[in-house]
This record gives C-alpha cells, sequence and structure tokens, in this order.
C-alpha cells in the first residue's frame, strides 16, 4: 500500500545511498501527497504503521521509532525549543491520535500515549500517559483465567 512510510522508507534508503537530492525530493512529495513530513534521517523500525497512511504526521529528523510502533494520524514528534535532540521511541508503543512528543524524552516499550496527549518527559516501559502534561494513569484491566474467575491487573 502506498502511504507517507513507504516514501519515508525510500527516502530513507536514498539518504543513506548519499542522494540527498533525490530523499528530499520524495520526502516533499510525500509532504505533498499525505501532510504529512518524515525526514528521511529518521530511524523508524520494521513493522511500525501510520494510521491512515500518515496523514498530519510530523517526525523530527533526529527521532527514533522501535519496531511495531503505531503512529496515529496528526501526530508529532519532534524537538524543544532550546533542548537539543528528539524523542527515542521503544519497541510496541501506540500512540493515540494527534498526541504531541517533544524533546529529548525516551519512550518505553509497550507504553500507550492517549490521544492529544502533549509528552515531555521520559515515560516508564508499559506506562499509559494522558493530559496536558502527560502524566501516567493507573491500568485498570479485567483479565479472566481459564477457570472462569476474574482478577484485576494494575
Amino acid at each position: 500500500m502506498l502511504d507517507a512510510l513507504t516514501f519515508q522508507r525510500a527516502a530513507h534508503l536514498l539518504h543513506a545511498r548519499n542522494h540527498a537530492l533525490a530523499a528530499r525530493v520524495v520526502t516533499r512529495v510525500a509532504r505533498h501527497l499525505f501532510g504529512a513530513y518524515l525526514a528521511p534521517e529518521t530511524e523508524i523500525g520494521a513493522g511500525t504503521e501510520l494510521g491512515y497512511g500518515g496523514i498530519g504526521v510530523v517526525i523530527h529528523k533526529e527521532a527514533r521509532l522501535g519496531r511495531d510502533v503505531l503512529v496515529s494520524p496528526g501526530v508529532v514528534i519532534g524537538g524543544r525549543s532550546g533542548l537539543p535532540g528528539a524523542p527515542d521511541i521503544g519497541d510496541r508503543v501506540k500512540i493515540g491520535a494527534g498526541a504531541k512528543l517533544l524533546g529529548p524524552i525516551k519512550i518505553g516499550e509497550g507504553a500507550y500515549i492517549g490521544a492529544n496527549a502533549v509528552v515531555i518527559h521520559d515515560v516508564a516501559p508499559g506506562d499509559v500517559v494522558v493530559g496536558i502534561p502527560a502524566r501516567p494513569i493507573e491500568r485498570r484491566l479485567k483479565v479472566v483465567d481459564g477457570s472462569g474467575e476474574s482478577a484485576s491487573s494494575g
């Protein structure tokens, strides 16, 4: 399927082979087609997906996304004024629509970022964060074991 991530992977390959101008052209085409900016320098792991083809997604050139990350529409993964660096996102992270991940932060493996959250601090592995600024919430899942009894995990 043709989406913004396909264009970014092509641009990343061109960039890695020192074809910077061609990489920028591919990036610009993706920006016009999808309203997304995915820098060719960005490292994006295998299995990562952009919801709805990446519409409205912006990813900083210094950001790093792990494997099997879900990036929903309207997400910004970028820098912060006065702070060098960009987010480093672990494997299997889910990022809700409209979320903003800003600055040199680390998002731990398996974390969930709520829709429209503004994340400016590190997120521990497996945490669920929501709000502005984002803060962790308690996970309340109902787990049903094989005996038919339910247990709560947190």
